[in-house]
């Protein structure tokens, strides 16, 4: 079973995962995958996956066949499972973890050929619901703390399968860079009695140099200290640190300027790979004076290196307002 072990030093949790079976001789090979050829995830073969724990499907058709618009599943390659005990163990100065959590994957089209913006709006909706349900669902689980939603986009940016899916993975933890996150906010609000976010959100709507997208309910950035170019934020308006309680106005706005985000960074960069990550509120902490639930975009157009990894610090080429500019004045 994979384990989670923690740095003593920097207190960052790693997840060793052994379901994932690579040795140190499998990564000799770094040619490209070849394209095309069997998919697990297309109609059809939903006998390739594990059983699905959640599916839309508008027909009313049988469970694990055709007829789904959307399915959610298990990884078949966990990074952590739901079976077992959550066990603690210290080791001298390291503590460890058994690797208890959930690991799913939400197909996102029956589709290969279709990606995230050539979905209609409601079908993009759907995928922001069925994060909020698989989310609901994990923290009744009391082992569970925290569900990542994310998405790796593109080869370059993590993905092993064409066809177009985002992952969850529930920890028995809050990740290191929530944490931190939370923490800062957390200090702000101690001192000034109001959301850093909240704080964000309002002078960025003042200056207005920074904006790439804007509507009644969601605001779309470049941050201020973008560590990547072309990086952007949406951050719902409402104060609100639990995405599961966004009200249904809200998702079906999000949906839509969510797509209109990504469309117009792939028009703008010519269809880059990407990763995006929801953070939100922790299972047991959902109503947070201080924090503020938000999605980051993160197209892979640089890599980091020895400076970076030893450093902390990023050496981003394109100024944030010169992004949001380029952006918000897109025509797509």
């Amino acid at each position: 079973m994979s384990e989670l072990r923690k740095d003593p030093v920097t207190g960052r949790w790693v997840i060793i995962s052994t379901e994932r079976g690579r040795r140190p001789s499998d990564f000799n090979n770094h040619k490209n995958k070849p394209k095309g050829g069997f998919c697990p995830f297309c109609p059809g073969n939903e006998d390739k996956t594990p059983p699905e724990i959640l599916a839309f499907r508008p027909d009313g058709s049988p469970r694990n066949g055709p007829g789904w618009q959307l399915r959610v599943v298990p990884n078949k390659f966990p990074a952590l499972r739901v079976e077992g005990e959550l066990h603690r163990e210290g080791i001298g100065v390291y503590d460890k973890m058994s690797g208890i959590g959930a690991h799913e994957v939400i197909i996102e089209t029956p589709h290969h050929e279709e990606t995230l913006t050539s979905l209609p709006p409601k079908r993009f909706e759907d995928v922001l619901w069925a994060y909020r349900e698989r989310m609901l669902d994990l923290r009744k689980d009391i082992r569970l703390r925290y569900a990542m939603i994310f998405k790796n986009h593109g080869e370059e940016a993590g993905a092993t399968l064409e066809h177009s899916h985002s992952q969850l993975i529930a920890l028995p933890i809050v990740p290191h860079l929530v944490a931190e996150e939370m923490a800062g906010a957390r200090e702000f609000y101690r001192y000034k009695e109001r959301c850093i976010f909240c704080d964000i959100v309002r002078q960025e709507i003042q200056q207005g140099e920074r904006i790439i997208l804007e509507n009644n309910d969601f605001l779309v950035i470049a941050p201020f200290a973008s560590f990547s170019p072309f990086e952007s934020w949406i951050l719902p308006k409402r104060h609100n640190s639990s995405f599961v309680d966004s009200q249904i106005h809200e998702v079906q706005s999000l949906a839509l300027i969510f797509a209109e985000t990504l469309r117009r960074l792939e028009k703008a960069l010519n269809y880059p790979p990407y990763n995006f990550t929801l953070h939100t509120a922790p299972f047991n902490e959902r109503s947070l004076e201080y924090y503020h639930w938000h999605l980051e975009i993160i197209p892979k157009l640089t890599k980091f290196a020895g400076f970076e990894w030893g450093s902390g610090f990023f050496i981003n080429p394109t100024p944030p307002e010169e992004a949001a500019k380029f952006l918000r004045e897109l025509i797509v």
